[in-house]
């Protein structure tokens, strides 16, 4: 109350908003950065690449404001099959919710563990590091909603909860020890052998793995002291009050049948793991598993029928907004590709390296990959247009290849857990209803100390001259 009138607070915008901002002004810049291309040749491997020596500004081609909707819908269909597996594996997870098997497991493991942050955390977060050395953390984004009760349930926050899975992940995709999509797509561009360097990514692995668990079991057991210190504190409190949270006390019965559900589940993600990287499976494989063990699941629990397809509808709607999302951040990339200022970026971002000493022009990698995954989200994609340019550059400045991997893994992979274009932390959040600000307000401090670490975890790698080539 001030001067006898009511202060209203500040509303966050909702997480579509935020994202429709994003698009409005990506078209906009189509429209003031000059639009610029490479040439495209085919390496010694035959992978198209962009040529660094042939980048030409071309006609500017600023986007219509009009065709918004229309870039949003085009980017549903160019993303369908990760829009289907979220939708697959929300009706799956909402199956094994509804049985109790999941929370039973899950509270018989915090009851045991309550009081034991430092064990119970690092072991999470690597189990999820380790699966997504060779996954990207869009597969859990059903299993969120799923933690973040067990972490309330634990006398913790949402945040943390999520956290324990994005983080983790964060970890194992993005210092790239086994990554096939970023990774070995970019030591192909650099000529390099598949998978040579693993011994210092994994180095890097367990440095991340150590300084985010510090950060992570720091934060989790404030707020198990001092709940009120939370981001989420007053939403978390609503979602205690509606009966939302995980009772631990009253869940833990695990009785035969909710085994049976759990086991089909174990079963599942292992057949998954295997198909992705025995198999080369892509997210269409995923999906029909995903499917299949939300039928069985449901009718060997005991469901009629008419309630298995009741199940089905009422599991994918959850993870609706998590789709709304994904097609609408990857409508951002689309349209800067269309208004081709893309390559205009990576092109300006380059050139500033080369004025850069010797000694940080590692530390330059990662940064300047940083900044171009912004505009750039695919891993892959940024690959193919940022290593053929870095690769030469790295070579004049005396960098080894095997950094300028490195420099791009940590730049393409940890910003994806800030940036709100970010599918795997968007759709994420969507699920977990935790505001974007109040994510950030949680984990700048730990991007920042990402920044570093992996700044000078590059300058070592050029110190050992980081190889082979």
């Amino acid at each position: 109350m001030a001067n006898g009138k009511t202060v209203k607070k500040m509303k966050v915008p909702h997480t579509f908003i935020i994202i429709f901002a994003l698009i409005v002004a990506a078209v906009i810049l189509t429209w003031i950065v000059p639009a610029g291309m490479y040439d495209f040749v085919k390496n010694a491997s035959g992978k198209k690449v962009v040529d660094p020596a042939t980048f030409h500004y071309v006609k500017s081609s600023g986007v219509n404001p009009l065709k918004i909707p229309l870039y949003i819908i085009q980017a549903f269909s160019k993303r369908i099959d990760l829009v289907m597996v979220i939708l697959m594996a929300g009706s799956a997870f909402h199956v094994v919710t509804k049985t109790g098997s999941l929370q039973a497991i899950l509270a018989l493991g915090a009851r045991k563990f309550s009081d034991r942050l430092d064990v119970f955390i690092p072991v999470l977060t690597l189990i999820f590091g380790l699966i997504c050395t060779t996954q990207g953390a869009n597969t859990f984004i059903p299993f969120a909603p799923v933690m973040v009760m067990l972490a309330m349930a634990m006398g913790l926050d949402s945040l943390t909860g999520a956290a324990i899975m994005l983080l983790g992940g964060a970890i194992g995709f993005s210092t790239g020890t086994l990554n096939m999509y970023t990774t070995v797509v970019a030591q192909n561009i650099a000529e390099l052998p598949p998978y040579s360097g693993l011994g210092y990514r994994a180095f890097c692995f367990v440095v991340y793995y150590i300084v985010t668990n510090i950060f992570l079991i720091r934060y989790a057991k404030k707020v198990k002291a001092r709940p009120e210190l939370s981001p989420m504190y007053d939403l978390d409190q609503e979602a205690k009050a509606s009966g939302d949270a995980m009772d631990l006390e009253k869940t833990g019965i695990l009785d035969r049948n909710k085994v049976l559900p759990l086991v089909l589940l174990v079963i599942t993600f292992v057949v998954i793991i295997y198909g992705a990287i025995a198999l080369k499976w892509g997210m269409s494989e995923m999906s029909a598993l995903f499917l299949v063990y939300a039928v069985v699941a449901d009718l060997v629990s005991g469901a009629s029928a008419n309630e298995m397809c009741k199940d089905l509808i009422d599991g994918s709607k959850q993870m609706l907004g998590a789709a709304y999302i994904i097609g609408m951040a990857t409508a951002i990339s689309t349209i800067m590709n269309d208004g081709k200022i893309t390559y205009t970026i990576v092109h300006s971002l380059s050139s500033l390296l080369e004025g850069l000493p010797a000694v940080v022009i590692a530390p330059g990698m990662v940064l300047a990959n940083t900044i171009i995954n912004i505009f750039l989200t695919s891993g892959s994609g940024q690959a193919v247009a940022v290593m053929p340019i870095l690769t030469p550059l790295a070579d004049v400045l005396g960098v080894t290849r095997q950094t300028t991997v490195l420099a791009f893994n940590f730049g393409d992979g940890f910003c994806n857990y800030v940036l709100p274009t970010s599918t795997a932390l968007m759709g994420t959040l969507s699920v977990t209803n935790i505001p974007y600000d109040r994510w950030m307000r949680f984990m700048w401090k730990l991007f920042l100390i990402w920044l570093i670490v992996g700044c000078i975890l590059a300058s070592i790698a050029q110190f050992i001259h980081l190889g082979p080539m």
